[in-house]
Protein backbone atom coordinates (compact mmCIF):
# COMPACT_ATOMS: atom_id res chain seq x y z
CA UNK A 1 0.00 0.00 0.00
CA UNK A 2 1.39 3.13 -0.98
CA UNK A 3 1.35 6.01 2.04
CA UNK A 4 0.66 9.28 1.20
CA UNK A 5 2.75 11.81 2.96
CA UNK A 6 0.76 14.77 3.88
CA UNK A 7 2.28 18.27 5.15
CA UNK A 8 3.41 19.25 8.51
CA UNK A 9 1.08 21.72 10.22
CA UNK A 10 3.99 22.70 12.16
CA UNK A 11 6.37 22.54 9.29
CA UNK A 12 6.52 26.63 7.40
CA UNK A 13 8.21 27.36 4.27
CA UNK A 14 10.90 29.53 4.47
CA UNK A 15 10.31 33.27 4.61
CA UNK A 16 12.16 34.98 1.28
CA UNK A 17 14.17 37.31 2.24
CA UNK A 18 13.77 40.69 0.10
CA UNK A 19 16.77 41.61 -2.29
CA UNK A 20 18.36 44.77 -0.26
CA UNK A 21 19.15 45.95 -3.92
CA UNK A 22 15.87 46.07 -5.22
CA UNK A 23 14.07 49.37 -5.76
CA UNK A 24 10.44 49.46 -4.84
CA UNK A 25 8.31 50.72 -7.91
CA UNK A 26 7.72 53.94 -5.69
CA UNK A 27 10.93 55.33 -4.56
CA UNK A 28 11.79 58.56 -2.96
CA UNK A 29 14.22 58.51 -5.63
CA UNK A 30 11.91 58.49 -8.54
CA UNK A 31 10.36 61.31 -7.36
CA UNK A 32 13.77 63.13 -6.77
CA UNK A 33 14.55 62.60 -10.75
CA UNK A 34 11.02 64.23 -11.66
CA UNK A 35 11.48 67.12 -9.44
CA UNK A 36 14.97 67.52 -11.37
CA UNK A 37 13.77 67.27 -14.23
CA UNK A 38 10.59 69.73 -13.39
CA UNK A 39 13.49 72.34 -12.41
CA UNK A 40 15.39 71.88 -15.16
CA UNK A 41 12.69 72.99 -17.49
CA UNK A 42 13.18 76.32 -18.98
CA UNK A 43 9.63 76.97 -18.50
CA UNK A 44 9.34 76.24 -15.25
CA UNK A 45 11.81 78.09 -13.89
CA UNK A 46 10.37 81.59 -15.60
CA UNK A 47 7.18 80.78 -13.50
CA UNK A 48 8.93 80.04 -10.71
CA UNK A 49 11.10 83.34 -10.87
CA UNK A 50 8.58 85.21 -11.83
CA UNK A 51 6.22 84.57 -8.55
CA UNK A 52 9.06 85.37 -6.65
CA UNK A 53 9.26 88.34 -8.08
CA UNK A 54 5.57 89.11 -7.96
CA UNK A 55 5.81 88.12 -4.11
CA UNK A 56 8.39 90.52 -3.65
CA UNK A 57 6.89 93.51 -5.82
CA UNK A 58 3.38 92.64 -3.24
CA UNK A 59 5.68 93.09 -0.15
CA UNK A 60 7.53 96.33 -1.35
CA UNK A 61 4.47 97.81 -2.84
CA UNK A 62 2.78 96.84 0.48
CA UNK A 63 4.90 99.02 2.42
CA UNK A 64 5.52 101.77 0.42
CA UNK A 65 1.81 102.52 0.81
CA UNK A 66 1.99 102.09 4.66
CA UNK A 67 5.08 104.49 4.31
CA UNK A 68 3.83 107.02 1.63
CA UNK A 69 0.42 107.39 4.14
CA UNK A 70 2.74 107.81 7.57
CA UNK A 71 4.65 110.43 5.63
CA UNK A 72 1.86 112.03 4.57
CA UNK A 73 0.20 112.41 8.23
CA UNK A 74 3.98 113.55 8.97
CA UNK A 75 4.25 116.06 6.62
CA UNK A 76 0.54 117.25 7.51
CA UNK A 77 1.82 117.75 11.07
CA UNK A 78 5.02 119.60 10.47
CA UNK A 79 2.92 121.86 8.10
CA UNK A 80 0.31 122.66 10.85
CA UNK A 81 2.57 123.40 13.26
CA UNK A 82 4.60 125.49 11.03
CA UNK A 83 1.90 127.23 10.01
CA UNK A 84 0.20 127.93 13.44
CA UNK A 85 3.62 128.93 14.71
CA UNK A 86 4.11 131.43 11.84
CA UNK A 87 0.01 132.83 12.69
CA UNK A 88 1.60 132.88 16.68
CA UNK A 89 4.21 135.18 15.76
CA UNK A 90 2.52 137.71 13.06
CA UNK A 91 -0.55 138.36 15.30
CA UNK A 92 2.17 139.04 18.32
CA UNK A 93 4.13 141.58 15.79
CA UNK A 94 0.75 143.04 14.71
CA UNK A 95 0.18 143.84 18.48
CA UNK A 96 2.93 145.11 19.56
CA UNK A 97 4.49 148.86 18.95
CA UNK A 98 6.69 151.24 20.47
CA UNK A 99 6.29 154.91 20.35
CA UNK A 100 10.21 155.32 20.41
CA UNK A 101 10.79 153.76 17.07
CA UNK A 102 7.36 153.74 15.33
CA UNK A 103 8.93 152.88 11.75
CA UNK A 104 10.90 149.89 12.72
CA UNK A 105 7.52 148.51 14.68
CA UNK A 106 5.47 149.10 11.45
CA UNK A 107 7.77 147.67 8.96
CA UNK A 108 7.65 144.28 11.29
CA UNK A 109 3.93 144.50 10.59
CA UNK A 110 4.29 144.71 6.55
CA UNK A 111 6.87 141.99 6.76
CA UNK A 112 3.96 139.64 8.88
CA UNK A 113 1.32 140.86 6.33
CA UNK A 114 0.09 140.21 2.68
CA UNK A 115 -2.83 140.44 0.64
CA UNK A 116 -5.78 142.74 2.17
CA UNK A 117 -4.32 143.73 5.49
CA UNK A 118 -0.79 144.53 3.96
CA UNK A 119 -2.74 147.34 2.46
CA UNK A 120 -4.58 148.41 5.71
CA UNK A 121 -1.26 149.18 6.90
CA UNK A 122 0.05 150.96 4.43
CA UNK A 123 -2.29 152.90 3.68
CA UNK A 124 -2.96 153.72 7.52
CA UNK A 125 0.91 153.88 7.81
CA UNK A 126 1.18 157.90 8.95
CA UNK A 127 -2.12 158.14 10.87
CA UNK A 128 -1.07 155.29 13.10
CA UNK A 129 2.54 156.96 13.51
CA UNK A 130 1.48 159.73 15.01
CA UNK A 131 -1.07 158.65 16.98
CA UNK A 132 1.61 156.40 18.84
CA UNK A 133 3.86 159.21 19.12
CA UNK A 134 1.60 162.00 20.81
CA UNK A 135 0.14 158.92 22.98
CA UNK A 136 3.62 158.18 23.70
CA UNK A 137 2.51 154.35 24.44
CA UNK A 138 4.32 150.86 23.69
CA UNK A 139 2.34 147.76 23.38
CA UNK A 140 3.61 144.39 23.66
CA UNK A 141 1.59 140.82 22.95
CA UNK A 142 1.70 137.16 24.22
CA UNK A 143 -0.37 134.52 22.90
CA UNK A 144 -2.24 132.57 25.07
CA UNK A 145 -3.89 130.02 23.16
CA UNK A 146 -4.29 129.42 19.63
CA UNK A 147 -5.44 126.96 17.06
CA UNK A 148 -5.95 126.28 13.19
CA UNK A 149 -10.16 126.26 12.19
CA UNK A 150 -8.80 125.55 8.34
CA UNK A 151 -5.95 124.60 6.30
CA UNK A 152 -5.10 123.63 2.94
CA UNK A 153 -2.04 123.46 2.14
CA UNK A 154 -2.41 123.12 -1.51
CA UNK A 155 -3.98 126.23 -1.87
CA UNK A 156 -1.72 128.16 0.27
CA UNK A 157 -4.70 129.37 3.05
CA UNK A 158 -5.29 128.75 6.53
CA UNK A 159 -7.27 130.55 9.22
CA UNK A 160 -6.76 131.04 12.70
CA UNK A 161 -7.93 131.83 15.98
CA UNK A 162 -6.19 133.09 19.21
CA UNK A 163 -6.48 134.59 22.35
CA UNK A 164 -3.52 137.24 23.48
CA UNK A 165 -2.79 138.79 25.88
CA UNK A 166 -1.89 142.27 24.96
CA UNK A 167 0.27 144.91 27.99
CA UNK A 168 0.05 148.63 26.82
CA UNK A 169 2.49 151.01 28.48
CA UNK A 170 1.76 155.13 28.68
CA UNK A 171 5.43 156.63 28.91
CA UNK A 172 5.86 156.73 32.60
CA UNK A 173 2.56 155.35 33.24
CA UNK A 174 1.51 151.87 34.55
CA UNK A 175 0.83 148.89 32.20
CA UNK A 176 -2.38 148.07 31.79
CA UNK A 177 -3.26 144.72 30.29
CA UNK A 178 -6.29 142.69 28.54
CA UNK A 179 -7.60 139.67 26.84
CA UNK A 180 -8.29 140.05 23.36
CA UNK A 181 -9.70 137.27 20.88
CA UNK A 182 -8.60 137.36 17.04
CA UNK A 183 -9.88 135.51 13.99
CA UNK A 184 -7.48 135.85 11.47
CA UNK A 185 -6.80 134.45 7.72
CA UNK A 186 -3.04 133.56 6.38
CA UNK A 187 -1.76 132.78 3.18
CA UNK A 188 0.98 131.29 1.89
CA UNK A 189 3.81 133.45 0.26
CA UNK A 190 7.12 133.28 -1.23
CA UNK A 191 8.28 134.32 2.04
CA UNK A 192 6.44 131.49 3.69
CA UNK A 193 2.59 132.31 5.60
CA UNK A 194 1.77 135.76 6.42
CA UNK A 195 -1.77 137.08 7.60
CA UNK A 196 -3.75 138.14 4.90
CA UNK A 197 -6.91 139.39 7.48
CA UNK A 198 -7.02 139.85 11.41
CA UNK A 199 -9.97 141.25 13.19
CA UNK A 200 -12.03 140.43 16.54
CA UNK A 201 -13.03 136.85 16.82
CA UNK A 202 -16.77 136.94 16.95
CA UNK A 203 -18.55 136.49 20.13
CA UNK A 204 -18.58 132.82 21.90
CA UNK A 205 -15.57 132.01 19.77
CA UNK A 206 -13.29 129.42 22.40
Amino acid sequence: MTKTKTADPEVREPEVEPDETETPAETPAGERETSRRLRGDPLVRVALAMTLIAAMACGWFGYSYRSASGDDSLTYAADRDEVLAAAGQAIVNLNTLDHRSVDAGLKVWQDSSTAQLYDEIVQGRSRLKSDIEKAKTTSTAKVLESALTELDTRAGKAAVIAAVSITITRDGGRPATNLRRFAGQLTRTSAGWKLSALGQAPSGTP
